[in-house]
């Protein structure tokens, strides 16, 4: 059998968060994130653990893009922390936090590596939280500003710039479930910041085109099968719900398609704060949208009794998500069937697992990211206008209100040395990023378990 070969001017990259990575939270003129705050409450993260330090990515960037470099990436996707920009949301700009990523932008392109820009991801400036949050549409015109400073300080440099990171997560686990910051439960506030979120997503482009107009502009969804447990009807019904507020919610207004209907735990509770023109924004057409996948979902309705397993435990990661490379393809066809010849990019896709004896052998991490490759060629195949994969992360770090304990970094970091030592993933990788080959020598079918 032969390699399986991708296009040569495809994106190889991996992928990091300002907030999971930096550090340096109170240097250069920060300002207090949604995060900070969240970390430092006792009980929200694990063993009290905070983004404070992380990987010290704030004073270690040129060592970490020559990693990228050495590794044989051509891009790097990162995010842009807000509160180093504008450490109170708005207002004064703070010049050295846009010093640092001037420099940073800088040196990947001295290393011959693409920087793909991130505008949000998920650390809010404290002070705009306090005035309302996510829920305000004062925040969305916030973003915009925010935006347009970013934009045109960097726009003439990076190779694209995408507006917010997963707005399901920033809506659904920062409002609605509280799991992450800023750590509230109100169905009201999880549906005015669905929107708002989108609202600022097309505020952002605006002002991204005002100030960039040759910079592709577009924006980054986690997307993921939501399949029903069973074939019962109240099965069937569950799994189309969550779909539609996974999926369909932030997918189908960007594509002018309107939101689907309101999920049922907002029913009585929440209303969608939809002005004259927001559905016009939100729909302005896209120069490309980020695809993030991990795995997906089996749906069981909660009027329905827990379903006692049967036959072999599905493969997982080693923090209980199911392997399931086919949910890539699936997802990705999608998208497709919603944005046509739009270009997509698999913005992350990675997997935690344990350390072993050596940290720097990850034979399961491997196995992974051969398989969900595997599907994204086939993908390429069936015509997909697939662009891109960045892999889920660079680095080991800071994984949200789960501290240091997950270690997703086809890096592995020492904490209390900061010492980066290559992975046998990131050398597979980079092994791909090179060539543009997949080779096919692990007898494993596409989406099939590890031989």
């Amino acid at each position: 059998m032969e390699n399986r070969t991708f296009p040569r001017d495809f994106t190889w990259g991996a992928a990091t968060a300002s907030y999971q990575i930096e550090g340096a939270v109170r240097e250069g003129g920060r300002g207090e994130s949604i995060w900070d705050r969240f970390s430092h409450t006792p009980g929200l993260v694990r063993n009290g653990e905070t983004g404070d330090v992380a990987c010290d990515h704030y004073h270690r960037y040129r060592e970490d893009v020559a990693l990228v470099a050495s590794l044989g990436f051509n891009a790097y996707r990162f995010s842009i922390s807000w509160p180093r920009v504008l450490p109170a949301g708005t207002g004064t700009v703070n010049e050295p936090g846009l010093d640092f990523y001037d420099r940073l932008v800088d040196e990947l392109l001295g290393h011959g590596i693409a920087p793909f820009v991130t505008l949000y991801h998920w650390d809010l400036p404290q002070a705009l939280e306090d005035a309302g949050g996510w829920p305000a549409r004062s925040t969305a015109l916030a973003f915009a500003d925010y935006a347009a400073i970013v934009a045109q300080r960097l726009g003439d440099r990076v190779r694209s710039i995408a507006t917010i990171n997963e707005p399901w997560v920033a809506a659904d686990h920062g409002y609605r479930i509280g799991t992450h910051a800023p750590g509230r439960s109100d169905p009201a506030a999880a549906i005015a910041a669905a929107h708002h979120l989108l609202v600022a997503h097309g505020l952002g482009m605006q002002a991204i085109r005002a100030a960039a107009p040759a910079v592709p502009a577009g924006i980054v969804l986690n997307l993921g099968p939501m399949q029903p447990a069973s074939s019962h009807p109240l099965d069937l019904e569950a799994a189309s719900a969550a779909h539609d507020w996974l999926n369909r919610w932030y997918l189908d207004p960007l594509v002018g398609r309107g939101y689907p209907g309101l999920p049922a735990w907002a029913a009585g509770h929440a209303r969608v704060d939809i002005r004259d023109g927001d559905m016009e924004l939100i729909a302005a057409p896209l120069d490309f949208l980020g695809v993030n996948y991990y795995s997906r979902n089996q749906v069981r309705s909660p009027l329905l009794p827990q379903l006692e397993p049967t036959g072999a435990p599905p493969e997982r990661t080693g923090i209980g998500w199911e392997v399931y490379p086919a949910g890539l393809g699936e997802t990705l066809e999608f998208v497709a069937s919603r944005t046509g010849e739009l270009p997509l990019y698999i913005t992350e896709n990675g997997a935690a697992y344990p350390d072993g004896a050596d940290a720097a052998h990850d034979p399961a991490r491997v196995s992974f990211l051969r398989r969900h490759l595997a599907v994204a060629h086939q993908a390429l195949e069936r015509g997909v206008p697939l662009r891109g994969y960045f892999v889920w992360s660079l680095l080991d770090n800071f994984e949200w209100a789960q501290g240091y304990g997950p270690r997703f970094g086809v890096v592995h970091v020492d904490y209390g040395t900061q010492e980066r030592r290559v992975r046998d993933s990131g050398r597979f990788m980079g092994a791909v990023a090179r060539s543009g080959q997949l080779p096919i020598d692990d007898g494993a079918p596409a989406g099939g378990p590890p031989a």
